[in-house]
């Protein structure tokens, strides 16, 4: 659960750039998005597969 406390002199909209950027920084919206639609688990699959992929490449390349 993400908590965003005032700060000293902190307008709403600031808490609000805040509270957004933490949920980027979280990863939710993402969730949220990929949860918005149903999913084939052979999609699913596919996709974890694509970024284990891309993961070991990347590996490979700081090596």
């Amino acid at each position: 659960m993400l908590k965003v406390k005032s700060r000293t002199g902190e307008s709403v909209q600031q808490m609000v750039r805040r509270f957004k950027k933490l949920c980027e920084k979280e990863g939710l919206i993402k969730d949220m998005k990929r949860n918005a639609y149903y999913e084939k688990p052979s999609e699913k699959n596919r996709r974890r597969i694509r970024k284990a992929r891309r993961t070991a490449s990347q590996l490979r390349r700081q090596t």
